[in-house]
């Protein structure tokens, strides 16, 4: 049977409830595997699982049992492995790896910063910002909203100028909170968002992250930011890609 992982910790010591379940209908019982000075924390894997609110919490709840005592390395919801042994495997193929995020991640937090544009507001700076689409959009007015060329090109002039200020301002918000983290990772680029980043945050410093956050939102009135957290640091369990390498343990079936 394949092998759901929720997370790694320390070895030694380790120590859950007798009764803690995890993911599944029943919930299945949580058990620790060892290599060494490492133990991922891990249950029978259910079949055809999906996100539902109740595995999702079932999931975090484990997390918070098995990080209760120190630190541990958050593995994404729906992280399977094919059976235990593999499992061991990689802990030990990756024992320093997972040692140093085990020493860095410590008393750490992750807060994720997702940011959109209040398109009028945005509209009404842009077009501050330009002499050139001010020109264009009383020439169009004055001529009883323009040619249908006029209109386009305006237009164009117009999703152009809000393109660059998406990537100025997803800029600036990655530059204006990385002061009060000790890490930053970028998320997955969506149309949704203009910025999608995790910051990596102390526990004892998470006031002054968010009043950092706080002060971006008074800054820039034309943008919504959306803060999730505080979460395990999911973000920072693996190097990033360019630095990747070796095998993991599971797969990811859901994205921030």
């Amino acid at each position: 049977m394949s092998t759901y992982v929720y997370g790694i910790i320390g070895g030694s010591g380790v120590s859950l409830s007798e009764d803690l379940t995890g993911v599944g209908d029943p919930p299945r019982p949580v058990r620790v595997l060892t290599a060494g000075d490492l133990a991922a924390v891990v249950s029978d894997a259910p079949e055809g699982l999906r996100p539902k609110r109740k595995d999702l919490l079932a999931h975090q709840a484990v997390l918070a049992e098995a990080g209760s005592d120190g630190c541990v390395l958050p593995m994404r919801f729906g992280s399977v492995a094919p059976d235990d042994e593999t499992v061991v495997n990689v802990l030990g193929e990756r024992a320093e790896h997972y040692q140093e995020r085990l020493r860095t991640l410590d008393g750490k937090v992750e807060y994720n910063v997702k940011a959109t544009h209040d398109e009028e507001a945005v509209l009404h700076r842009v077009m501050a910002e330009s002499p050139e689409l001010r020109a264009l959009t009383e020439a169009n007015r004055q001529a009883s909203g323009g040619s249908y060329e006029d209109k386009l090109r305006l237009g164009e002039m117009v999703v152009s100028a809000v393109k660059a200020r998406e990537a100025e301002d997803a800029a600036e918000v990655q530059r204006e909170l990385e002061s009060a983290a000790t890490a930053v990772s970028a998320g997955p680029e969506s149309t949704g968002w203009l910025a999608n980043v995790s910051f990596l945050v102390d526990r004892e410093s998470a006031e002054a992250f968010m009043a950092a956050v706080e002060q971006v939102r008074k800054s820039h009135p034309h943008l919504e930011l959306r803060v999730n957290g505080p979460l395990p640091p999911y973000s920072f369990v693996e190097p990033g890609p360019a630095e990747h390498a070796g095998s993991t343990i599971g797969a990811e079936s859901s994205k921030e």
